[in-house]
């Protein structure tokens, strides 16, 4: 009976030392955020206004 009381202790004990987890804590990257320093993109949305338009000219 003592056996199975100190056994049953030790389970106790054992359980409450991985209360947490064994598995490894996850660990999120940081964001990097990088801006876009090309020299055509402020001239990209009027150049496709202008082959819209002449599109638009063209069909009529």
């Amino acid at each position: 009976m003592k056996k199975l009381v100190l056994a049953a202790a030790l389970t106790a004990g054992a359980s409450t030392a991985f209360a947490g987890s064994v598995a490894d804590p996850i660990i999120e990257a940081p964001v990097i955020v990088e801006e876009a320093t090309s020299s055509s993109s402020g001239a990209l949305i009027p150049l496709l206004l202008l082959v819209v338009v002449a599109a638009a000219i063209a069909a009529d």
